[in-house]
């Protein structure tokens, strides 16, 4: 698994260590953390970057199937280092693809991302919805689902392509880049204000960890299956109503402040998963209240 150190990955690590797998880990902690797979066995960790090609070849050989979620991870950062951006999102993933075929890996699960769409036409949003990134980070993770299929079309392989929507749940920690959740509870846990880019009234999808992780191991023993997928939750929430859940789960009631809308950030997102539901049996089952709820009492005990 690449990337299975970060937030995504060392949820599904548990998970399938769980179910008595044993897992080869690369990732370059960059923006994981080793103690995320503290205490787990089965499971080896090799320090290195998918921009590697001799690590990625070491790291994939004799694996049966590679789940691939290591990658340079959102909007603002890619239009502040592009290049970055790409060369880890599209060639690092050439790079997987190219130790999967060498190594006779008969599946890779692929870890995308809602930004793939840009601005919509229509919601809920389908999986043949005009794709038209507004960022570098949203192009460079299309360019990596079209890699994956077009192998899966070119070699034995099978390429299933997850398109994450906004993702949360515990192990997931606050950075300069991090999603509206962990900057929110993170915040409010130390009565600091928020502030919201926009009038609060534009609409996420979010999507508990669990319910990702659950997605990625059906992709995983799905029969010769090639193809992309929503995975997310199917429910709008505003972020005016995310702060309003936070306010009941956290008991604190901090200033709210509205800011200009941030450039490259789309105004409303609700995914359409029929797809996943009718072919990989995928089925969400975390409600906002609960994952926020379980999501709030990881971070108040968080030592990192």
């Amino acid at each position: 698994m690449t990337g299975g150190a970060g937030f995504i990955g060392s949820n599904l690590v548990k998970q399938l260590i769980t179910l008595g797998y044993d897992v080869f880990v690369l990732d370059n902690l960059s923006s994981g953390y080793a103690s995320n797979l503290a205490c787990l066995t089965n499971v080896k960790l090799i320090e290195g970057d998918v921009r590697d090609e001799a690590i990625v070849s070491r790291s994939i050989d004799g694996a049966e199937v590679v789940f691939h979620l290591a990658a340079s991870v959102g909007n603002l950062r890619s239009m502040e280092q592009p290049v970055a951006d790409s060369t880890s999102n599209v060639i690092g993933t050439i790079h997987v693809l190219e130790a999967a075929r060498r190594a006779g890996v008969k599946k890779i699960i692929c870890s995308s991302s809602a930004a793939i769409f840009g601005e919509l036409c229509y919601l809920p949003i389908d999986e043949r919805h005009p794709a038209e990134p507004d960022s570098p980070y949203g192009v460079s993770k299309l360019a990596e689902e079209k890699m994956c299929l077009a192998y899966a079309r070119l070699y034995d392989l099978d390429a299933i392509c997850l398109r994450y929507f906004n993702v949360y749940g515990v192990s997931q920690r606050f950075d300069a880049y991090g999603n509206v959740i962990p900057i929110f509870v993170g915040r409010m846990l130390r009565h600091e204000p928020l502030t919201i880019y926009g009038d609060g009234n534009q609409t996420r999808d979010f999507v508990n960890v669990k319910d990702v992780v659950r997605a990625n191991l059906l992709a995983a023993t799905a029969r010769s299956l090639t193809g992309a997928f929503n995975i997310a939750s199917g429910i709008s929430t505003t972020v005016n109503r995310l702060v309003e859940l936070l306010r009941e789960t956290t008991g604190t009631d901090v200033p709210v402040t509205y800011a200009p809308p941030r450039p490259g950030e789309v105004r409303d997102s609700l995914a359409d998963i029929s797809k996943a539901r009718a072919v990989l049996g995928y089925e969400p089952s975390i409600t906002m209240s609960e994952g926020l709820a379980e999501y709030t009492a990881w971070v108040a005990s968080d030592s990192l």
